[in-house]
């Protein structure tokens, strides 16, 4: 078992928790009001949102089994080439997410209150560490 891909695999399972739980509850509270004006095409643009969402959270749960069977099964032939296509996509999500700071209207302490940034880099660091020390 790899210690660092274990604690990848954790945090993302987490994430993935948070993100679908915690997150459509914070999502459904920006849901219009079906008695404004322009409802339908607000109710429109939220559920694209809504869907988009969850498609993050579809994201994070794949992302976490397949840590998992990475670090539990024999399930991928090569699991090293598994671990790099997983690090590419954390650590492209966490600039992404910066890139999407920088370029949006700021507010105050928008870095650590949009601190995602900070799951992902974490998760890609993990899995380039167990990287290196995975057998394949």
């Amino acid at each position: 078992m790899n210690i660092s891909i274990l604690f990848a695999n954790i945090l993302t399972g987490l994430a993935f928790l948070a993100h679908t739980i915690g997150g459509d509850i914070e999502i459904n509270s920006i849901q219009p009001a079906i008695n404004i004006n322009n409802w339908a095409e607000k109710q429109q643009i939220w559920t694209m949102a809504r869907c988009g969402w969850h498609w993050i959270s579809f994201d994070l749960l794949f992302a976490s089994i397949a840590l998992a069977l990475v670090n539990f099964t024999n399930f991928f032939d090569n699991k090293k080439t598994i671990l790099q296509l997983l690090l590419c996509y954390f650590f492209g999500y966490a600039i992404v997410w910066l890139l999407l700071i920088l370029i949006s209207n700021s507010f105050p302490d928008n870095f650590l209150k949009l601190g995602q940034w900070m799951l992902l880099l974490t998760i890609s660091g993990l899995i380039y560490y167990g990287t290196k020390k995975q057998n394949a």
